[in-house]
């Protein structure tokens, strides 16, 4: 028996990256998958963004893990858009015991240098995002009396890393949204909590817009080039972490080993926070 067995997660960015690493681990450990992507660009994004065929990979690996899985085209902007996947998934599995609000960009500029819509498009899905994805699945656990929420925020949600004031205000305000849905959730059974980790190895960080925001006195810095000054952020001695080091956290707090954790925020984050 795994260790979510039986359970259904829904699980918004899950085309590439943290998302497609949370539906495979918790399908290894049992779980049935309800998977949404925006597979679409975003305007203020430099990097590249899932695709479709993305998302259909992430399928494909869950059921390599011995899943089942409904995937569905969705931005978290749209809330009759996650409604419309989210139905889909509850006719497929009757119910969802797990939400995972993973979803996510990143831009980067001098607070003063934020065009208005980088910052709205990153308030947009990074924040209110999340808050819709919660909206739209707590009516289908409240019935049930429990169940698990975990909010993907940052260590930038802990702390405030330069060039990144639109992104550090949206993450703290998953912190606030988190402790706000613990306290209301809580008389359902239904815990929520944040998971805070430091650079993670995905086309959200590896890309050359965030090489040269670490080493600018270099004309075309590689991966290779930032491993240096990454690790210097950690004080573990490691430039990043993997998405499974993040996917480890999230089955932990989707577990019934975390019953009676609520209202938390978990680093996994190399020790960044406490460094800083």
């Amino acid at each position: 028996m795994g260790r979510v067995a039986g359970k259904v997660a829904f699980i918004t960015g899950a085309g590439r990256g943290q998302g497609r690493s949370h539906a495979v681990r918790l399908a290894e450990e049992g779980a049935s998958i309800i998977a949404t992507d925006i597979c679409a660009p975003v305007g203020s994004v430099s990097y590249p963004m899932a695709g479709e065929a993305d998302l259909a990979e992430t399928a494909q690996l869950v059921e390599k893990a011995g899943g089942k899985v409904v995937t569905g085209v969705a931005d978290v902007r749209d809330q009759a858009a996650l409604a419309a996947v989210a139905d889909r998934g509850l006719a497929e599995f009757g119910k969802i015991d797990i939400v995972v609000a993973n979803a996510g960009i990143a831009s980067y500029a001098p607070a003063w240098e934020i065009t208005e819509q980088a910052w709205r498009e990153m308030i947009d899905i990074n924040l209110t995002g999340a808050w819709q994805t919660c909206r739209t699945i707590i009516p289908h656990m409240i019935p049930r009396g429990g169940g698990s929420i975990v909010i993907i925020s940052s260590a930038a949600g802990l702390i405030a890393p330069p060039n990144l004031a639109h992104y550090v205000s949206a993450k703290h305000g998953l912190v606030g949204l988190m402790r706000a849905l613990a306290n209301e959730l809580a008389g359902h059974s239904i815990r929520v909590n944040s998971i805070h980790p430091t650079q993670v190895d995905t086309p959200m960080i590896m890309h050359d817009e965030i090489y040269r925001m670490f080493r600018p006195d270099l004309e075309e810095p590689t991966a290779a080039d930032i491993v240096d000054v990454s690790t210097e952020m950690n004080a573990l001695p490691v430039p990043w972490v993997e998405p499974a080091d993040v996917s480890n956290a999230v089955l932990f707090l989707a577990s019934d080993e975390a019953r009676y954790i609520t209202g938390a925020t978990l680093p996994v984050d190399a020790g960044i926070v406490n460094k800083v």
